[in-house]
């Protein structure tokens, strides 16, 4: 798992118990997850297909520093398939899981499109290969 993103809970992102609201942490996800795609893609026209369960495992509270991991685990013609975990940086505990979260390539009028890409590639290792 790669944990690239970490947030700040702060007083807006609290729901009416005082704990991270769901919401917000899942539009945290989902731009993780679509930067992500972005890079193992090469492209920005990808789109969120598909989200599995979501499991709410722990809750965070104001001041806490919550990381946001993601992994590529397949790739398909046109989509990538991703595992998601987000957890509390200073106690390691997880908040969140979901298993599968799936993005699709589109081409300019929002149909599928095949990417080529088979095998994760790390953020550096792309923009050497955008270099060549």
């Amino acid at each position: 798992m790669n944990f690239y993103t970490r947030k700040w809970v702060k007083p807006e992102d609290l729901n009416a118990h005082g704990t991270l609201f769901g919401g917000s942490l899942l539009r945290w996800i989902d731009e993780e997850a679509a930067i992500y795609s972005i890079i193992q893609l090469g492209t920005n026209r990808c789109v969120t297909k598909y989200m599995s369960e979501i499991n709410f495992i722990n809750s965070a509270r104001q001041g806490d520093i919550v990381e946001l991991g993601i992994k590529a685990v397949h790739f398909g013609r046109t989509s990538l398939t991703l595992t998601c975990e987000v957890r509390n940086k200073i106690t390691q505990k997880s908040i969140l899981t979901i298993d599968k979260i799936v993005f699709v390539s589109v081409d300019e009028k929002g149909q599928p499109t095949p990417h080529g890409r088979t095998k994760i590639t790390y953020t550096d290792e792309r923009l050497r290969e955008d270099e060549e």
